[in-house]
Formats: structure tokens, C-alpha cells, sequence
């Protein structure tokens, strides 16, 4: 049987798997006003949480960029969506601050595999000029992750009436999708029996830089990526930009809950707007290269101006919520805000794959993604202490990075096409 855009439906698998992600870890959030009253926590008691789900999604991102790396992209998110979803059940049982913290790390472990799977299966599946266009359609899935999961969070919670089996029912989504992965993801386009001569064809000889007409084939160990600066242009980047969505999917609900007095039944109809933004952004990142490249544009070219634009929205709508004066106006402002990081995160998390070969991708995407984890780690000790008056400060400090972001591509990645081992 052969399967015509077979790479097509496989990335469309890898953002049904961020769909049930996001919509896992942002059940806590959602949840968390029933949840505290239900086990006495206090908001210093959620930052623990999330600040463990956060270093352990760190370490998780390079243990899984070595992981895919070592037994294959198939295997990897087996292990990686089947722990996340058995670790979201498991909250149906938490009744401390320990329970909750153990659980919420073992979830973090576990969905940290997601993007760099995700950017290992891109780089193999995808022709250069497609893949920002491939990492949108896998970015889009966190955005419409994050558009519904508020939504059915809320419902699951009225219709069932526990906090409790709403973590079970959403757990069991991840461990159903198991099924149709495994049935279609048999290997790389090399080897699938179900693609198309024609499509591998496609895929293999569009692996090559337009510029150099080279394919990334160089494949260097831990030690020589974090030599080069441009994985450290990568790294870098990666750090000053997540903290910017995780201040959404971490802190959006206590941001309405505080500012306006929402309950869970407000969030969940507030929460969603701001991903939509987030969903066309991936798209609009991904098709604006694709057609800045089609035109004639080198990678190094579109990889910069994509990335610089997406920078640049972020900066003036981070600028203008701080001054928001209704939640309608802020959510808006946000859908804004995650427009402009969907449009550059897109580009920047294909750069691993600009840089080196498969064999290497998985392992720069974990380095960064620990990186990136990290400031998140940071930014959620930091959100308690300078939002007790207000929310603004945070969207200042989100400016800020927005500037450093872009900076860190311009200046640290030099010109974007495939490296060489030193010596050669």
C-alpha cells in the first residue's frame, strides 16, 4: 500500500499528540481553584508544583533529544506519550503538595519528549523549504491544545463533578493515540513501506540548501554542538522565548482569576482566545517562509526576517497589555502575543536542522528545550513577587525577552546553512 503525503498525515499525528499535551498539563491550572479549596494549597503552593513539572520538563527535553537520538522517532514518543498519559491519571490520586509535586515531575519528564521527537521527525520527513511550514502544523497543535483544553476542562469538570475524574479522562486520550501511531509511523521516509517513490524522492532531494546545495550531514557529538556558537545562537534563543508562552499556559488562569475574580467557569470561556492567536501564527510563520524560499530567498534570509517579525509582535503587544483596562481587551492583546511567538518559534526550531543532520537534531532540540525550561523555571519564582499589585511587571519582563530573543539569532547564529566539522 502505498500512501500519497504520507508526510503530511504523520505530522498531523505529531500535533494530535500536542493537542492531548497541552490539554494534560493545563488541566492544573484550569482545575486549580476546586483543586485548592478541595486539598487546602495556596498559590505559593502551585508555583512549587509547576516550578517541578518545569525543572523536570527541563531535564527531560536533553534526556529525550538523547533518547529519539538512540532507539528512533517511532519508539520515542511510545515511551514519551505513554508516561505523560499514565503520570495525568496518577493526579486523580494526589492529596498533598508532595503527591502533586511527584506526579507533576513525572508528567514533566515525560512531555518534554514531544518537541524534540517532533523536531527529529520534521527534519527527517520534510524538504527544507517545508519544514517551518511542518513545525507550524506541529505548533499549531499546542495553540489548539491551548483553545480547547480550557473549554473541556471546565465541561469535563461540570459534567463528571470531580476534579479527580477529569485527570483521568483527559489521561486516557494520550494512551488512545498510541493506536493509530503505531499502525502508520513504521519508520523514516528511507525505509516506510507506504510512501511514494515519488515522495521519497521529494523529501530526500530537497534536504539540500538552495544557497550551498549541501545537506546537513554533519553529525557531531554533545561535546562539539555546545562548542559551536551557533547552537549556543539556538540554545539562547530558545531561553529568552518560551518563558513568554509559558506565562500564558502557566499563569493565564490565575491572571483572570486575580485580576477579574473569574472562577473555573469564566476561565475556561476567557483562557482559549489568546490561542487562537497562537494557532494562526504557527501557520502564518510556517507559510511565510515557505514562500519567502519558493521566491528565491535564502534560509539564512527567511530564517531571520520570519524570526525578527515574530519578535517584533510580541514586543508591542506585551507593551500594550500592561495597560489593558478590560479582560476582553487582554486576551485579545494575548492572542497577539502568542501570534508573534508562534510566527518565530516556528523558524527557530527548525534551525537545529539547518545547522546539523538527523542524527544530531534531536539532541540540539534537547539542549535548547532544557535551556528554555529552565527561564521558565525562573520566571515562575519570579511571577509571585512581582505581580502582587498587578500583572504588568510580567508583561514588561516578556518585552524584554522578546528583544534578547531575536538578538540571540542575529548576532550568535551567523549565516544560517550547514556547518562543517572544523577540521574539514
Amino acid at each position: 500500500m502505498k500512501f500519497k503525503g504520507l508526510r503530511w498525515l504523520i505530522v498531523c499525528l505529531v500535533a494530535l499528540a500536542t493537542i492531548i499535551n497541552y490539554i494534560d498539563r493545563g488541566a492544573l491550572a484550569v482545575l486549580w481553584p476546586e483543586i485548592s479549596a478541595d486539598v487546602g494549597l495556596t498559590k505559593t503552593d502551585y508555583a512549587i508544583i509547576i516550578n517541578v513539572f518545569t525543572f523536570a520538563y527541563a531535564f527531560g527535553q536533553t534526556l529525550f533529544g538523547k533518547i529519539f537520538d538512540w532507539i528512533g522517532t517511532r519508539l520515542g514518543f511510545v515511551l514519551a506519550i505513554g508516561v505523560w498519559s499514565l503520570a495525568t491519571i496518577l493526579h486523580a490520586i494526589a492529596t498533598s503538595l508532595m503527591t502533586f509535586s511527584v506526579f507533576r515531575g513525572l508528567l514533566g519528564v515525560s512531555e518534554a519528549g514531544n518537541w524534540p521527537g517532533a523536531t527529529k521527525a520534521n527534519a527527517e520527513w520534510f524538504p527544507i523549504k517545508e519544514r517551518a511550514l511542518a513545525q507550524g502544523i506541529f505548533n499549531s497543535g499546542a495553540a489548539i491544545g491551548g483553545i480547547i483544553s480550557a473549554p473541556i476542562i471546565a465541561y469535563l469538570f461540570v459534567y463528571l463533578g470531580s476534579w479527580r475524574a477529569t485527570f483521568i479522562t483527559i489521561g486516557v486520550l494520550g494512551l488512545l493515540w498510541l493506536i493509530p501511531w503505531l499502525i502508520v509511523y513504521k519508520s523514516g521516509p528511507d525505509k516506510h513501506p507506504w510512501v511514494s517513490e515519488s515522495e521519497r524522492e521529494y523529501i530526500l532531494t530537497g534536504q539540500r540548501n538552495t544557497e550551498t546545495n549541501e545537506v546537513a550531514s554533519y553529525a557531531p557529538g554533545a561535546g562539539e554542538i555546545l562548542s559551536r556558537k551557533e547552537s549556543w545562537g539556538v540554545i539562547l534563543a530558545s531561553f529568552f522565548l518560551d518563558p513568554i508562552w509559558w506565562l500564558f499556559v502557566g499563569w493565564l488562569p490565575l491572571y483572570l482569576a486575580e485580576t477579574y475574580g473569574f472562577g473555573v467557569k469564566e476561565i475556561g470561556l476567557y483562557a482559549w482566545v489568546p490561542y487562537v492567536g497562537a494557532m494562526f501564527g504557527a501557520w502564518f510563520g510556517g507559510l511565510l517562509a515557505q514562500n519567502r524560499i519558493s521566491a528565491g530567498w535564502t534560509v539564512n534570509k527567511v530564517r531571520k526576517f520570519v524570526i525578527g517579525l515574530g519578535g517584533v509582535i510580541m514586543l508591542v503587544s506585551l507593551l500594550l497589555t500592561m495597560k489593558a483596562a478590560t479582560p476582553t481587551i487582554a486576551v485579545l492583546l494575548m492572542a497577539a502575543i502568542l501570534f508573534g511567538f508562534q510566527t518565530a518559534v516556528g523558524n527557530i526550531q527548525t534551525l537545529p536542522s539547518d545547522f546539523y543532520s538527523g542524527e544530531s537534531v534531536g539532541s540540539l532540540a534537547g539542549f535548547a528545550g532544557t535551556a528554555a525550561k529552565l527561564a521558565v523555571v525562573g520566571l515562575n519564582f519570579l511571577i509571585p513577587v512581582i505581580t502582587v499589585n498587578s500583572y504588568a511587571p510580567a508583561f514588561a519582563v516578556g518585552a524584554a525577552l522578546a528583544i534578547l530573543t531575536v538578538l540571540s539569532v542575529w548576532v550568535l547564529c551567523g549565516r544560517i546553512q550547514p556547518l562543517s566539522p572544523r577540521s574539514a
